[in-house]
């Protein structure tokens, strides 16, 4: 069935005499003329910041906290401060009889060891410990807890090295099974298991990637060169990470930030140049563009699409420092630096190696593809665009609804690999010593344990539900108290939030401060509300703005913001059907903690942000293009989206097999990461640019391309404009035919020297 489209009365579009940018012309000459010198300083920049970075994971920090940002982190600062007292390993000695004295006996004497051992402050036990001897009975009387104490004056090193010397004494145990944990050893596990998903993520992504883009590029020279754009970006980023650290705290996370960024806009980039320079040598004539002369016009066109696109990135990115954490700051550094980075090597490094070695890469053959399957399903939505725009709107909020109830924690032991021993002696605290299984709300108080009004309060909060014990810490300063209170449930629990609400709501006639896992829990929620608007603000505009000076409109920017809100809703729904109910947790061998990691929807923002804009913007140069050509706005969607869709669908799911090479990794935050950006890019790159985009920009016409006469005059003259391929006709002033059901081999191109 044929049928014609009627271009409704439109407001004046005032389209750029520039057919080329001039400057990213000179740029593309420059790196082609100058190719050897250019490679030769990427090798040398490689090879040294490859030399600084392969100490990240040494130098990197496993702390998920806020740092000094919030009270919480200043009462863990202050406590380090005032302890005379380190870390602490936990021991527990299961499958045993407490009671039995030749168990005491053949126990204690073990313990005599431990505690001899130089840098060992106390051995605490079932059988010598006084009062709190009886905390560490498990409830079933069939296992010991031994808690050894370090010296507070040890540096990191020490304490691990402390560490691992009691470890080996405790395997001496006469405990039919002992398992060994406590803080000291969760953050080397952390470092551990962060640096093995890492390899595993590399070693499972990687393989797969490249065979893809062998096949989908036509050749091994071809389908190598997005990896020296992500080469480009990941290692000169974990130089800059491990130069970060000289200002602060920086995550070990940020490696994974990294990698899964890098190889992904690796990817992006050097596909989308590799297949516009593969364009441009089939172009003209049977023998091909000269090489040099294609590189140039592929740095002007997709160099100039990759320009955006990694600035509209890096803006996202951005947005992370509005926050004002060390933990998010550090992401933001991973991933700005890799964004830009990308960028560099991909209009600089990739052309370079293009000009070198380009006559080993096939060129396309110089046949029209306007009327294939991607334009075919363009005009398909535009047959019914209010029809298809709602339905794929109401799926995309019912997908986002259940997020509604999502519930946030921080990320403690329990989220380590299942092989983890550090994560089975802080189950096994938690399930069978409940006493010492809950991290306590600490508070400390501006007044000497012994003052009568620091009796009443304590003796007040003492006996509200929700608390399970106190203890006052011995050793700290006169005129001052540092009070545990151990709440019921877990630490970041209900009871445990509701602890620490009600400490600071009824505080007294003295001055506190109160930490713990729930208060940080609590600090950063707040935190992160309270900036999440203004991050969002900052992000949105520069967006806005970004995304004018590339189309000159004012409609398509707003709506771009609105599609990647419905893409980012139904993202945060999966993500918490997955890892808070638990769905697919067999399948993606975790265990569910009952709630999201604190930190994960605020990078999932940012980066899945990030991601689609990235999509967004190769989809939408495409249409500008084709608009500029034709002044047709529906025939703009379906050539532009035929231009680009087979470009957007293999990177996304070239960048799908990359996040899920790092979803299954054994970290439970990376594994969400993986998990929660692969399903935004197969949301953004499906429902969204494939459905939605073309059904909206068909309801609106062209009033897509409004804008206010002094903005277009402004983006006339200082706008960002893309050099165009091959002309689709000439511009068109008669209504567009719209077939959808024309087969692929029959379809007459719009005209001879359409060419893709």
């Amino acid at each position: 069935m044929t049928t014609t489209h009627q271009a409704p009365d439109r407001p004046s579009v005032t389209r750029p005499s520039v057919t080329r940018p001039s400057v990213m012309t000179r740029f593309g000459r420059f790196v082609v003329r100058r190719r050897r010198a250019v490679i030769l300083a990427w090798v040398v920049a490689l090879i040294g910041t490859a030399a600084v970075g392969s100490s990240a994971f040494s130098v990197l920090s496993t702390d998920f906290g806020a740092g000094n940002s919030t009270e919480s982190g200043r009462v863990a600062h202050r406590l380090d401060d005032l302890a005379e007292t380190g870390g602490q390993l936990a021991i527990v000695a299961d499958r045993i009889d407490i009671a039995d004295p030749r168990v005491q006996r053949s126990i204690t004497a073990d313990l005599a060891r431990i505690a001899a051992v130089d840098g060992v402050l106390d051995v605490a036990d079932p059988w010598t410990s006084g009062p709190t001897a009886e905390q560490l009975r498990a409830t079933d009387g069939r296992a010991a807890l031994i808690v050894v104490t370090l010296a507070g004056n040890l540096d990191e090193n020490d304490e691990l090295a402390v560490a691992h010397r009691v470890e080996q004494i405790a395997r001496n145990l006469d405990a039919p099974e002992v398992l060994v944990g406590g803080a000291v050893l969760v953050g080397e596990t952390f470092q551990t298991a962060s640096e093995s998903d890492l390899l595993r993520g590399e070693a499972i992504a990687l393989p797969i990637a490249i065979v893809i883009m062998v096949l989908l590029l036509g050749g091994l020279v071809a389908g190598g060169m997005p990896l020296l754009v992500a080469l480009g970006g990941v290692i000169p980023t974990l130089a800059v990470l491990v130069a970060a650290t000289r200002l602060g705290d920086v995550s070990i996370f940020s490696v994974n930030v990294v990698n899964m960024l890098g190889i992904g806009l690796g990817i992006d980039y050097g596909l989308l140049l590799v297949n516009r320079f593969r364009e441009e040598r089939g172009k003209h004539t049977d023998a091909g563009r000269d090489v040099h002369d294609a590189v140039v016009a592929t740095v002007a066109s997709a160099g100039t699409t990759i320009v955006f696109s990694a600035l509209t990135v890096a803006v996202a990115m951005s947005g992370l420092f509005v926050f004002g954490i060390p933990l998010l700051a550090s992401f933001g550094i991973a991933g700005l630096a890799v964004v830009l980075l990308c960028m560099s090597a991909a209009i600089t490094l990739l052309p370079a190696t293009l000009a070198v070695v380009g006559r080993r890469i096939k060129p396309l053959p110089p046949t029209p593809d306007v009327r294939g399957r991607f334009y075919r399903l363009a005009r398909a939505v535009q047959l019914r665009p209010v029809a298809v725009g709602l339905a794929v709107a109401v799926a995309l909020v019912l997908l986002g609804i259940p997020f509604l109830s999502a519930r946030f924690e921080n990320g403690d032991a329990r989220t380590l690999p299942r092989s983890s021993e550090a994560r089975a002696t802080a189950l096994a605290l938690a399930d069978r010593f409940p006493a010492r299984g809950t991290d306590p709300v600490t508070v400390i108080a501006d007044i000497d344990p012994t003052d009568p009004a620091a009796a009443a309060w304590l003796a007040d909060l003492a006996a509200t539900p929700g608390v399970a014990g106190t203890a006052i810490r011995p050793g700290t300063p006169a005129g001052l108290s540092v009070v545990d209170f151990i709440p019921t449930g877990t630490s970041q629990g209900p009871a445990a939030t509701a602890l620490v609400e009600r400490i600071r709501t009824n505080a007294p006639a003295f001055d506190i401060q109160v930490g713990g896992p729930a208060a940080e829990l609590a600090d950063v929620k707040s935190k992160l509300g309270s900036r999440l608007p203004v991050a969002a603000a900052v992000v949105a505009l520069a967006t806005l703005l970004l995304l004018f000076l590339m189309t000159g409109s004012v409609v398509i920017p707003l709506k771009a913001l609105v599609m990647n809100v419905l893409s980012l809703g139904a993202s945060f729904g999966a993500l918490k059907l997955v890892f808070q109910d638990g769905h697919l947790s067999g399948l993606l061998a975790f265990d569910s903690v009952g709630a999201l990691d604190l930190w994960m929807p605020v990078l999932v923002l940012i980066f899945a942000f990030g991601l689609s804009m990235d999509y967004g913007v190769f989809l939408l140069s495409r249409i500008k293009e084709v608009h500029e050509e034709t002044g047709d706005n529906e025939t703009a969607v379906a050539v532009g989206l035929q231009r680009s869709g087979r470009i957007i669908t293999s990177a996304a799911a070239l960048i799908v097999v990359v996040f899920a090479g790092f979803a299954l990794g054994e970290v439970l935050a990376v594994k969400q990461l993986g998990v929660g950006l692969a399903i935004a890019v197969v949301v953004d790159a499906t429902l969204v640019r494939m459905l939605l985009v073309p059904a909206v920009m068909s309801v609106l016409g062209e009033w897509n391309w409004w804008a206010p006469a002094p903005l277009r005059r402004f983006h006339a003259r200082y706008g960002l404009h893309e050099a165009p391929s091959a002309p689709v006709t000439p511009p068109l002033a008669v209504p567009v035919p719209v077939d959808v059901r024309i087969p692929a081999q029959d379809a007459a191109p719009l005209s001879t020297n359409a060419q893709r």
